[in-house]
C-alpha cells in the first residue's frame, strides 16, 4: 500500500480496570503507521478512565453517559471517531506487535469487502482456537450460528488448518475490521440486542447491501473471554436466543422466515428442555423469558424488518450451511468444522 488507511482501534469498556492495566500495553506496542488508539467507555463506576488519563495520555478516552451495553455503546462512542477502519476490540484481548496491516492489506483489495477478523486464539491457552469467533463465522439454515474451529462448545486446535483468507458470513465483535464508511451506511449495530449476536446481524445487513466479510489468519490475538457476560451466564442466554429470533425476522426472505421463526421456537423448546434435564434451571428459564420478549416487542422488530428489507441490493448471501449444525454436532457427533 501507497497510503496507510487511518485506523481506530476503539475498546469497548465498563469497569474492570484491571483488565485495561493487563491487556493494553500489548495494543499500544502495535506497530502501523497510521494509528489511533480510543477508549469507548460505557459510564464506568471504577478508576478505569482516571487510569487512561494517568498512564495513557495519548489515548482518547470517549466517556458515554450510560451504559449503552456492546451495541449501543459502540454506536454512540463512533458518533466521536474519526478514521477510514475502525477496529473494534474488546478490552480482554492480547493483540500480537503486526496484527493490524494484514488484514488492511487484505480489505484494502476489494472495495466491497467492508468486514474482517483475524484468527481468534484463546489467552489461557494459546494453541486452541476461541469461542468468540475461532476462524470466521458461519450460520446453519435453521440460524444457529458457528465457527471454522469451533462448533457449539467444542473448540478446536489450531494446526494451521484455516490458513487461507476466506469469505465467511460473520466476523467476530470482539476483534471486528470494518470500513467506517460501511459500518454507518449500514447504520451500526442495532442497539435493541444489547450485547451478543449484534455483530451476526451487522454483518448479514452488510451482505445484503452487497458487501463480503472476510477472515485473515495471518493475523492472530488472544482473547480472554467472558470478560463482561461469562458462558455460564443465564442473562447470556437469554440475549443469544431473544437475538437470534430478532436476526432472523429482520434479515430472512418473508417466505423463510414464514415457517423457520415458528420452527425455531420448537427448537429453542428443546433446548430449554435439555438445560432443565442438566440442572441449569435459570438457563431453561431464560430461553422462555427471550420468547416472551420477543413477542411482546414483535410489532417494533416488523418495522426493523420493513426497514432493512427495503434496502437490500444483494440476496445471495455467503456463508449459510446448508443443513443443521445442531444435528451433526449433537448428533452425529462431529466435533470439527473440517468435517462438515
Amino acid at each position: 500500500m501507497h497510503k496507510y488507511p487511518k485506523v481506530a482501534v476503539v475498546i469497548i469498556h465498563w469497569n474492570k480496570v484491571e483488565y485495561l492495566q493487563k491487556f493494553l500495553p500489548s495494543v499500544v506496542a502495535s506497530n502501523y503507521p497510521n494509528l489511533e488508539i480510543v477508549l469507548a467507555d460505557n459510564h464506568s463506576s471504577d478508576d478505569s478512565v482516571k487510569f487512561i488519563e494517568e498512564n495513557y495520555p495519548q489515548i482518547k478516552v470517549v466517556q458515554n453517559g450510560y451504559n449503552y451495553g456492546y451495541a449501543g455503546g459502540y454506536n454512540q462512542a463512533l458518533k466521536h471517531v474519526d478514521a477510514d477502519y475502525y477496529v473494534l476490540l474488546n478490552n480482554d484481548i492480547e493483540v500480537t506487535e503486526n496484527w493490524i496491516l494484514p488484514v488492511i492489506e487484505a480489505m484494502e483489495t476489494d472495495d466491497r469487502i467492508v468486514a474482517a477478523q483475524p484468527k481468534m486464539l484463546q489467552y489461557n491457552n494459546k494453541s486452541f482456537f476461541e469461542y468468540a469467533g475461532a476462524a470466521g463465522g458461519f450460520i446453519d439454515k435453521f440460524g444457529y450460528v458457528f465457527c471454522k474451529g469451533r462448533l457449539f462448545e467444542n473448540c478446536e486446535e489450531d494446526k494451521n488448518q484455516y490458513n487461507e483468507i476466506t469469505e465467511v458470513f460473520w466476523a467476530t465483535g470482539a476483534c471486528l475490521f470494518i470500513k467506517a464508511k460501511a459500518f454507518h451506511e449500514a447504520e451500526g449495530f442495532d442497539a435493541n440486542f444489547f450485547a451478543h449476536m449484534e455483530e451476526v446481524d451487522l454483518c448479514w445487513r452488510l451482505q445484503l447491501l452487497g458487501y463480503k466479510i472476510i477472515t485473515v489468519p495471518q493475523s492472530h490475538v488472544y482473547h480472554l473471554g467472558g470478560g463482561t457476560l461469562s458462558k455460564l451466564s443465564d442473562k447470556k442466554t437469554f440475549l443469544n436466543f431473544r437475538n437470534s429470533l430478532i436476526m432472523m425476522l429482520k434479515n430472512l426472505p418473508f417466505y423463510q422466515a414464514l415457517w423457520l421463526i415458528p420452527f425455531r421456537h420448537f427448537l429453542d423448546l428443546l433446548s430449554s428442555g435439555f438445560f432443565l434435564i442438566n440442572g441449569f434451571p435459570k438457563h431453561s428459564l431464560a430461553i422462555h423469558k427471550a420468547h416472551f420478549q420477543f413477542a411482546k416487542h414483535f410489532f417494533n422488530w416488523v418495522k426493523l424488518r420493513r426497514k432493512v428489507q427495503s434496502q437490500i441490493k444483494n440476496k445471495h448471501i455467503h456463508g449459510i450451511y446448508s443443513k443443521s449444525v445442531v444435528w451433526k454436532h449433537f448428533v452425529q457427533q462431529i466435533q470439527f468444522y473440517s468435517d462438515l
